[in-house]
């Protein structure tokens, strides 16, 4: 079975954000490790070369695939920022449906900048992720 190439590293996420070419995605990814170290409680850690990632909680799917995730996390990409929050699927229609401008992916939600969005929208996202993964996974850290 494969192994699961995102995994936690060593590497400092302040070196990682403040080498993000564009200064509006910079400045915004240095707001959300705010806000979601706000919402988890949790400290900032690379996972990946290009994921920030907080927390940490085990999977295992039916396919037998197991590995392990970060509860929350963010990557600046270069066209916009990628959000990884998993939810209840009625719970984040809801959200989204006051969150502001963005594209849903199939695991992710892509955002151009925080001030699209409705921060208070996000930090209830943030939250409701930590409780389905919770509820989901078991234990996390």
């Amino acid at each position: 079975m494969a192994e699961n190439k995102t995994k936690e590293t060593t590497a400092s996420v302040a070196e990682f954000l403040n080498s993000v070419p564009d200064e509006t995605k910079r400045t915004d990814s240095f707001k959300l490790v705010q806000i979601m170290e706000d919402q988890t409680g949790l400290k900032a850690k690379m996972w990946g070369p290009a994921i920030v990632g907080f927390g940490s909680g085990h999977y295992k799917y039916a396919s037998g695939r197991e590995g392990d995730m970060p509860l929350v996390a963010f990557s600046p990409r270069k066209a916009e920022i990628s959000l990884y929050l998993m939810q209840e699927p009625v719970e984040k229609e809801k959200l989204l449906a006051s969150f502001g401008k963005y594209k849903a992916g199939k695991g992710c939600i892509y955002i151009k900048k925080l001030q699209d969005v409705d921060e208070g929208v996000l930090r209830e996202m943030i939250t409701a992720t930590v409780s389905y993964v919770k509820s989901k996974y078991g234990a996390v850290s």
